[in-house]
């Protein structure tokens, strides 16, 4: 790409220009104005996670030294390990670290760095940031100061977008934010309507209210949820489009006056206002709505003087057809990867060029569309609790192998915590392929093979995302989860499904058996080298008495992570044979034992052939709290099993250990943590009479609100909670007894 915009740089400009910007480059001193001529050499990163080890990717491909910022949170973190150098900033609260403007320049400053990336989030839209980078002589690498105020700020980028004649939802996009007045308006609009914070992205803050019944509380808790994310609680409101597809347009723009789209992408797929699979270009658009989009695109970044990065997004109502500005992101997108794999360019490196004061390296016309990609976004969150975020450690985490079609954006390893303060995406998966139907299939396959372990992920959510028939047809739009609920969550009252669900984990319960006896003699053979007649008895050739095969007993409970209501567990009779296979039989009735062959590959991976069938399963083994938790892959399908002791090896029938799960059980009417988090509110006494679904306490982790509410009827007791105090996941929070 270098050589190309050296081509493209002779045909706009004379020789007597480069003669005199090789003069300018050959007379550096220490001076602002010569400052900004410069080539970036070392820049700084203002983020974390996997957003800055992607940038830092970039540049070190350039030639230029990285320096990161961490909190006390993120100290052992892989974007500071990634980095030449990285600098503590503050403790795990974003606002005193990531937030902290003044501390992240002074970094840069101490270090050398000459620019800063924001990446996404946190400063990226502050133009307040971005000004005193300037001040202090720092290149800020995204757009101008005044072109994030007048975007970032969502009510004035759509009085600009109005007064240009974009067409706009209808709704109320003043400062005055009186929360009479806020209601008022709201009345005027027509429920059921979206509260949205001006500022910042990622679905913090946003409400949908049906009634005026709610629009109260709904609007303080998205005022706080605001402050708590960007540092900024003014509120937007808009009239709630109840079939919409959510479509957004790449644009880019250098120094020079020249802005270009990039085509668009589909966001429609979402779970509590954000995006967890997105695709480029957008399914079902003709040709014509696209370049209409583009071009309006386009126009919107010309109207505030943009350059670098940013996006325009739209809403397009499925009923009519027609598209509304929404907003604009004035930095690099979360979803970026798809369309760096649909035009074959590397947008950092056009922030870095443009940020140098370099054009375009291209133009409209030569943006190529290379076939279709999508991204899956990787979170850690407990999919049964309603996507809330989930904290832990990693314990086992094995993603799928890079190529030129297939990326994955991380900024975590094996053994990292995901920790309560921020973000909890794990990673982002990017697929292409030739048109969209092979860029699916990809994707399939690498979700299938994506192994995470130690915390509950969205990834066997995503499966099911991806195989399903409207999804497959592109038939997608923002309510896609909730239409289509029945098929995407298991319900344990379809008894069909149940039963199937329920036979494919005893199935894979079958081969946890054979694995970890397998791996256990695989250990004891390794251990022992050349000495067979030393192995333990039950695992003897031949068996150490005529016509008898020893046997254990292990049983294993069973997580269901789409079923978390109940555990179910399975016990197993295991008999080692005298060919080296196991048959495995349980207790059930009608439930036939299976003879396994188990053959261990490396480490953590098998072959395993049952019943004529041959497949390659991974297991992954931890404690924790005393408990030793097993994963199983095998094809599409991971299943979790838990176990309280060690296989207890016995030779004889008659001399068995069974586990005993000791489950901790509350009284009932307790009301336990949904995760783990921050009280921010409490909004009753012990001791108060509530009505069932009445608002309790409010909690908060990573930047996101949740309300507990009352069970039932009935009065408030042990509520010894306090505002500002931390609670762990699953701890009692208050009981309620009944009248």
């Amino acid at each position: 790409m270098a050589s190309m915009a050296t081509i493209l740089r002779r045909k706009l400009h004379d020789n007597r220009h480069f003669l005199i910007q090789k003069r300018l480059f050959s007379l550096e001193s220490s001076s602002h104005d010569t400052k900004t001529t410069s080539r970036i050499e070392k820049i700084l990163i203002a983020n974390r996670g996997e957003i800055a080890c992607r940038i830092m990717r970039t540049a070190k491909r350039l030639g230029i030294r990285t320096v990161a910022v961490y909190s006390d949170a993120d100290r052992d973190s892989l974007h500071v390990k990634s980095a030449d150098e990285a600098v503590h900033i503050g403790p795990p609260p974003a606002r005193l670290s990531y937030l902290n403007g003044s501390a992240i320049v002074e970094a840069a400053i101490r270090t050398g760095a000459q620019a800063i990336h924001p990446g996404y989030g946190f400063l990226s839209e502050s133009s307040d940031f971005a000004t005193l980078c300037e001040d202090k002589g720092l290149t800020f690498v995204g757009p101008p100061a005044s072109a994030i105020r007048d975007m970032g700020d969502k009510s004035a980028s759509k009085r600009i977008m109005g007064a240009a004649g974009v067409p706009l939802v209808p709704g109320y996009h003043g400062s005055e934010q009186d929360i009479e007045l806020m209601k008022s308006e709201a009345d005027k609009i027509g429920y059921p309507i979206l509260i949205k914070p001006t500022h910042g992205g990622g679905g913090k803050g946003m409400r949908i209210v049906q009634s005026t019944n709610e629009f109260v509380d709904s609007f303080l808790g998205a005022q706080r949820e605001a402050a708590a994310s960007f540092g900024i609680n003014t509120i937007l409101l808009e009239k709630y489009i109840t079939k919409p597809r959510h479509i957004e347009v790449q644009i880019f723009g250098d120094k020079h006056g020249n802005v270009l789209h990039l085509y668009e992408r589909d966001c429609s797929v979402q779970r509590r206002h954000q995006k967890i699979i997105e695709e480029a270009p957008a399914p079902n658009v003709m040709n014509d709505f696209r370049s209409h989009l583009g071009q309006a695109a386009v126009s919107a970044a010309k109207a505030v003087g943009y350059h670098n990065a940013g996006t325009v997004e739209f809403i397009v109502d499925t009923v009519s057809g027609q598209f509304y500005f929404m907003e604009m992101n004035t930095r690099l997108q979360v979803e970026h990867p798809v369309t760096e794999m649909i035009v074959g360019q590397d947008l950092v490196e056009w922030q870095i060029s443009v940020a140098n004061g370099e054009p375009l390296p291209i133009n409209q016309s030569q943006v190529p569309l290379l076939g279709h990609a999508f991204e899956a976004r990787i979170y850690a969150e407990n999919v049964p609790k309603g996507f809330l975020p989930a904290t832990g450690v990693l314990h086992h985490y094995r993603p799928v192998p890079v190529s030129p079609t297939v990326r994955v954006e991380t900024g975590v390893e094996q053994g990292d915590t995901v920790s309560m303060h921020y973000d909890p995406m794990i990673a982002k998966l990017v697929v292409s392929g030739e048109n969209r139907a092979a860029a699916l299939v990809k994707l399939k396959d690498c979700l299938s093979k994506f192994q995470v372990a130690g915390v509950p992920t969205n990834i066997n959510f995503l499966q099911k995302l991806a195989d399903h028939r409207a999804f497959e047809n592109g038939n997608v739009e923002t309510h896609f989860i909730e239409h289509y609920k029945d098929d995407l969550f298991t319900d344990p009252n379809n008894l069909t499904r149940a039963k199937e669900t329920y036979d494919n984990a005893r199935f894979s319960a079958t081969l946890v058996a054979a694995c970890l006896c397998e791996k256990e003699h695989s250990a004891i053979k390794s251990s022992l080298p050349g000495t067979n007649g030393l192995l333990p008895i039950w695992y003897s050739h031949p068996p150490f008495r005529a016509h008898y095969q020893a046997s254990c007993t292990m049983e294993l409970e069973w997580e269901n992570e789409y079923d978390g209501s109940s555990s179910k567990f399975f016990t197993f009779s295991i008999t080692y044979q005298s060919d080296g296979n196991y048959l495995i039989e349980t207790e059930e009735v009608n439930s036939p034992g299976l003879e396994v062959k188990a053959t261990l590959l490396h480490d953590q991976d098998f072959r395993v052939e049952t019943d004529g069938v041959s497949m390659d399963v991974s297991l992954s083994a931890y404690s924790k709290d005393k408990i030793k938790h097993i994963h199983l892959w095998h094809g599409s399908h991971h299943y979790h099993f838990r176990q309280k002791l060690e296989l207890d090896l016995s030779d004889d029938n008659e001399i068995q250990q069974k586990t005993n799960f000791e489950t901790a059980l509350h009284p009932p009417g307790t009301v336990v943590a949904p995760m783990a988090g921050l009280v921010v509110k409490v909004l009753v006494t012990d001791g108060t009479k509530v009505e069932e679904g009445q608002p309790i306490l409010v909690l908060e982790a990573m930047k996101m609100e949740h309300v507990v509410k009352a069970p039932f009827t009935g009065h408030v007791h042990g509520l010894q909670v306090t505002a500002g105090q931390q609670v762990s996941d699953s701890s009692p929070l208050f009981s309620v007894k009944g009248e």
